[in-house]
């Protein structure tokens, strides 16, 4: 590196429409169906956040996946053409029930931005965890 730092990733305003489904289909496997999809109901009206990619993975404990995994690329692909990334969604996890944070849609797009510059801000969307 030539000790610059890279250029930020662009995301988008909003989550893109179809993240939500994606989002209520992931936690319909770790919520029963009808918590799933108030999850996603809420994760549409919250608010955006930032939080650094660096921290999302540690909050998750999710590895990071490498640039050889297809969607990674992909959206590493997006970063370096200057195309926009839809913001993440998340549900908080529970320290004291030893719950990690939940990431519902966005973990490729955590990763590619991770691998761009680890402290890369991320906005997501974060509901609370049932």
């Amino acid at each position: 590196m030539n000790g610059k730092k890279p250029a930020p990733a662009l995301w988008m305003d909003e989550p893109e429409e179809h993240d939500y489904p994606a989002a209520e289909d992931y936690l319909s496997l770790i919520f029963v169906p009808k918590t799933a999809e108030e999850l996603a109901r809420k994760l549409k009206k919250a608010r955006i956040l930032r939080r650094k990619a660096k921290d999302l993975l540690r909050a998750s404990g999710l590895i990071v996946l490498g640039k050889d995994n297809y969607f990674v690329q992909h959206n590493l692909d997006k970063i370096a053409s200057g195309k926009a990334l839809s913001p993440v969604l998340l549900v908080r996890g529970d320290a004291m029930r030893h719950i990690p944070l939940i990431v519902a849609d966005g973990y490729h797009r955590i990763c590619a931005s991770w691998h761009h510059d680890e402290n890369a801000v991320i906005p997501c969307r974060i509901v609370n965890c049932p």
